[in-house]
């Protein structure tokens, strides 16, 4: 009976994992915590980020509902990045890695 549980922890885990995506999500998440960002603005607050890397991340999360683009007619054009529900829901537990870091890193 222990074993089964175990897998439904990890199977739980792992689809967390793919939801979120690669290492870059959780500082694009935690820079949408304080609500929305455009595009420059997300690079610039994240250090070493490429434009390609930046991209694919938004994609990505947009892709599994973690956050909405929406795209403003200007020249050039404007889009800005808001978390979702799902996304703002991610909070406690980047909180509580946040913790985790910094008393372990």
């Amino acid at each position: 009976m222990e074993k089964v549980t175990d897998l439904h922890i990890e199977c739980s885990i792992e689809k967390a994992l793919n939801i979120i995506g690669g290492k870059w999500s959780f500082l694009v998440i935690k820079q949408l915590f304080d609500g929305t960002k455009r595009f420059g603005e997300l690079q610039r607050a994240i250090p070493n980020i490429s434009p390609k890397a930046l991209t694919d991340t938004l994609r990505h999360l947009e892709s599994h509902q973690v956050l909405t683009r929406e795209t403003f007619a200007t020249v050039p054009v404007t889009v800005e990045y808001t978390l979702t529900e799902k996304g703002h829901s991610l909070h406690p537990m980047i909180k509580e890695m946040k913790k985790w870091g910094t008393h372990w890193g």
